[in-house]
């Protein structure tokens, strides 16, 4: 994922089988599922699916394939034969027994063009932040190291503290049309969402509006805090890589982006899709001198975010002020692309 820093927690450094055993299973817990094990303990792929990294030596492996090497750095040799495997490995572990963050920055100097991605071997949830930071690009990721079977929860912080802020504006409604019938997306995903949290979602990629998740219970129907009503199936949808799909698109076991009023995100994992026909609303919004839209279910339970509050579409009003995200360019396949497209 694009978006997001690579983390792997190294099971394979404990002292015997059982201890291994268990920093794994503390690690699948805690929600990792880029997992480093022992060459040769391949029966605890068996505890449950996830990446089994297996290292042998200096080397890792993925299914059978080199992935990636290790290197300890204490002088300055050790960072010249760090830099000769840039491009020759995809993961470039690093592993720095003195001064920290000054190899760090020279690695990602050199390595910023390259395939390869930068991996610093950490012990703490503050040495990973530090590491993530460094020079402001930081690692593309860290490994975390431990040789015991410490709660692996502190560090679990990281799956979401790696997504990147969302940068949000506020957009001023201008019109609210009643259309006819359409088919219009729930995203049920397999968590839940808080007060002010939702999609990103827009008929055009240069603007997705935030639509509210249904946490907040009506006159007529109980919560489903689990759901975004997202809106019509023409419409984008941000997902976690940093692409768009079409919701028409989305299926169980996608990931999409579950985002804040603050702009926070976390990734969340789709459950279920359903598309239904239902009476649609078009909410047209101005934003830096443009206009942008989003269709949506026409209920009172669909909400816009807007500051300190989550606007209904059967409340919202001329000159209400709603979240939007705004690009430039347009998508090709979900991917932003730099060329002349124009959507109305």
């Amino acid at each position: 994922m694009s978006s997001q820093k690579i983390i792997w927690i190294r099971a394979d450094l404990a002292s015997n089988y059982e201890e291994e055993k268990k920093i794994l299973s503390s690690a699948l817990e805690a929600g990792f599922e880029n997992i480093v094990i022992r060459k040769g303990d391949s029966d605890l792929k068996k505890l449950a699916r996830f990446n089994a990294i297996e290292c042998d030596g200096n080397e890792f492996f993925l299914e059978g394939k080199k992935i990636g090497e290790s290197v300890t750095i204490s002088t300055d040799e050790d960072l010249k034969r760090a830099y000769d495997l840039i491009d020759s490995v995809e993961y470039l572990v690093t592993i720095s027994e003195n001064w920290k963050i000054i190899p760090l920055e020279n690695l990602i100097t050199q390595i910023q063009s390259s395939q390869t991605k930068l991996l610093p071997v950490c012990e703490t949830p503050e040495e990973a932040k530090l590491f993530f930071e460094t020079m402001e690009k930081g690692s593309d990721g860290v490994v975390v190291s431990l040789k015991t079977s410490l709660d692996l929860f502190p560090f679990s912080k990281l799956l979401t503290d790696t997504v990147p802020k969302i940068e949000l504006t506020l957009a001023e409604v201008v019109d609210i049309k009643v259309l006819s019938l359409g088919d219009r997306t729930c995203v049920d995903t397999c968590s839940i969402f808080h007060f002010g949290e939702g999609m990103l979602v827009g008929s055009q990629s240069s603007c997705l509006f935030l639509i509210g998740s249904e946490c907040m219970e009506s006159e007529y129907v109980a919560s489903r805090p689990f759901r975004v009503n997202a809106g019509a199936v023409h419409s984008y949808a941000l997902c976690a890589d940093g692409n768009t799909k079409y919701l028409s698109e989305l299926k169980s076991g996608d990931e999409v982006m579950a985002i804040d009023s603050n702009g926070n995100g976390r990734v969340v994992t789709v459950g279920r899709v359903k598309t239904e026909i239902r009476p649609m609303v078009m909410i047209s919004a101005m934003v830096n001198g443009c206009l942008h839209s989003v269709i949506l279910q026409n209920a009172e339970t669909i909400r816009l975010c807007s500051p300190g509050k989550m606007i209904s579409v059967s409340e919202l009003k001329i000159g209400d002020k709603v979240f939007v995200k705004t690009d430039a360019g347009g998508r090709h396949f979900g991917q932003k692309i730099e060329e002349t497209i124009r959507e109305a």
